[in-house]
């Protein structure tokens, strides 16, 4: 009889010829606990994903709640349905003014998908402007703007009219015309290994972009919901979007994604053709129902305000000579490393010592943290004593 790890190789699509296959039966707090009943700390937080952690009560009290009531009823935007109500509205109501209307999808590669179709049917243009080094997904569209050539050339041909542009680079912002439908652009880069641009970059930006007629779509799947000390972290740079893109943390563990305007800009979806972005599980109640709980926790625990100081104490505990460069914004952090080998032994070895950590699609010599916000200081210790002494066996 083949065990439950054959069996995960033998007919689970596999992305790599080496997964992880670490196996868990329980997750809780910030901790998640193999077969063995052996804990690891999630350090990474799925990718984003897990911002209160494992197994929130109240979370999961929304869920089983909603579960009780109704699952799917029909495709996206037919019917009314409280959970997508009542979602949407308190999403809204924490955003600048404009950015009112919310369309909910499944995950943040199709959220990129809709926003960028939303900004060619609005504007009447073609073109699309991105960024080396970034990441907005692996659909056709989203792989489109990913700025990283090794993982697009086997997909060719891709979407016409996209050039890229350096991120941070102000000069570069003059490619950005009157033939541009939008700029996609992450708040922070993720995958690049945690780049944080200039505020005066991106206020630079946000200008050219109004200048030119260009709608603005800042992706936040990674970076929104406290994680960078800020609720979404274009506050950082007193600047507001033209569509806001989010996802991961957005779910509270469930699955969903969403791109939000104005009502003005969502409106030019609706003719012309009318359905001109259709989703059959977008918006599923259940996980909007645990979003919302997920976002009542973070706002009533008042998580984000912690963010700042937890952040600091990564800073001084992971000061070692081995580390060249500790860098990003709030929980959002690359450790840079000398180079991609000696990053995947000592990330191998952590994770042996029950520290789950991870490295950076396009920044591979550099170590991935971003833990839970609820993770206390005392964990933090606990989880930089064991990269500490990972690193440190192998000098």
């Amino acid at each position: 009889m083949l065990t439950l790890r054959q069996l995960f190789l033998a007919n689970n699509a596999q992305t790599t010829n080496f997964p992880l296959l670490l196996e868990f039966e329980r997750a809780e707090g910030i901790y998640m606990y193999d077969t063995n009943g052996k804990p690891y700390i999630d350090l990474i937080s799925g990718i984003g994903v897990s911002s209160l952690g494992h197994g929130n009560p109240y979370v999961i009290n929304a869920i089983k709640a909603q579960v009780d009531k109704y699952m799917h009823l029909m495709v996206y935007g037919e019917y009314v349905q409280t959970p997508q109500v009542q979602f949407a509205e308190k999403l809204v109501s924490l955003l600048p003014k404009h950015l009112g209307s919310v369309y909910f999808v499944n995950s943040g590669a199709e959220a990129i998908e809709g926003a960028m179709k939303l900004a060619k049917r609005f504007t009447g243009r073609s073109q699309i402007i991105a960024c080396h080094h970034s990441y907005h997904g692996s659909t056709h569209g989203a792989l489109s703007v990913m700025g990283n050539e090794e993982y697009k050339q086997a997909y060719r041909p891709l979407l016409p009219g996209v050039n890229f542009i350096r991120f941070n680079h102000i000069d570069d912002l003059q490619l950005v015309t009157e033939q541009t439908a939008c700029v996609v652009i992450e708040t922070l880069q993720g995958e690049a290994g945690i780049r944080v641009p200039d505020i005066t970059y991106m206020q630079a930006l946000r200008k050219r972009c109004t200048e030119t007629g260009t709608l603005l779509i800042l992706d936040e799947i990674q970076a929104a919901f406290g994680r960078t000390g800020k609720l979404f972290a274009f506050e950082h740079f007193d600047i507001v979007p033209d569509i806001l893109v989010l996802a991961k943390a957005l779910g509270g563990g469930m699955p969903i994604g969403a791109f939000i305007a104005s009502n003005h800009v969502m409106d030019s979806l609706k003719d012309n053709p009318m359905l001109g972005h259709i989703t059959t599980f977008g918006g599923h109640p259940v996980c909007c129902a645990a979003g919302l709980a997920a976002l009542e926790v973070l706002l009533n625990e008042n998580l984000v305000a912690q963010v700042g100081a937890k952040a600091a104490l990564f800073y001084q505990l992971l000061a070692h000579p081995a580390i060249k460069e500790v860098r990003g914004k709030g929980l959002m952090l690359a450790i840079e490393l000398e180079s991609f080998e000696l990053n995947k032994k000592i990330i191998d070895r952590c994770i042996e010592n029950g520290v789950v950590v991870d490295w950076f699609l396009h920044c591979s010599n550099s170590m991935r943290i971003a833990p839970p916000l609820i993770i206390s200081h005392d964990e933090i210790r606990k989880a930089c004593e064991v990269i500490i002494e990972a690193i440190e066996y192998y000098q």
